[in-house]
């Protein structure tokens, strides 16, 4: 039984899917901290740079990904699709279930797969210092 499946590097995609258009109703925006009001797209460019701007309210189905942007995830993408029959098998399920096992990438993680995007589109904003989190929380 074929348990892991993995692709090339030329079936790396050419552009996201936007789910976003697939939900029953929009998304609420997003809510100012302070007013709890939302905040318009004009007041997000205090802190992002247009271009990301514009790909947050695209509402195109497919948004291409940059030739440059590709060659970097080339670098370790496509990650293996692995089906779960052990968890399949303890869930009594006739189910099959996969996942992606993000373990190859350079952080061991998913994380870059959206970092790169926010690192590349700042540099052609012309962006010169860029600081980023994980939204992790540690235990006290």
């Amino acid at each position: 039984m074929q348990t892991r499946f993995d692709l090339t590097q030329s079936d790396i995609p050419k552009a996201w899917y936007n789910l976003l258009l697939d939900f029953p109703e929009p998304l609420p925006p997003p809510l100012h901290p302070a007013t709890k009001q939302p905040v318009p797209a004009e007041a997000l460019l205090a802190i992002f740079p247009e271009n990301l701007v514009k790909q947050e309210m695209c509402a195109d189905r497919w948004i291409e990904i940059p030739e440059p942007e590709r060659q970097i995830y080339a670098l370790w993408r496509p990650t293996p699709l692995l089906r779960a029959v052990r968890f399949e098998q303890a869930l009594k399920t006739p189910a099959h279930i996969y996942y992606k096992y993000e373990g190859v990438s350079p952080a061991g993680t998913h994380k870059v797969n959206t970092s790169v995007p926010q690192a590349y589109f700042n540099k052609v904003a012309g962006t010169r210092r860029l600081a980023t989190e994980t939204g992790k929380m540690q235990d006290a």
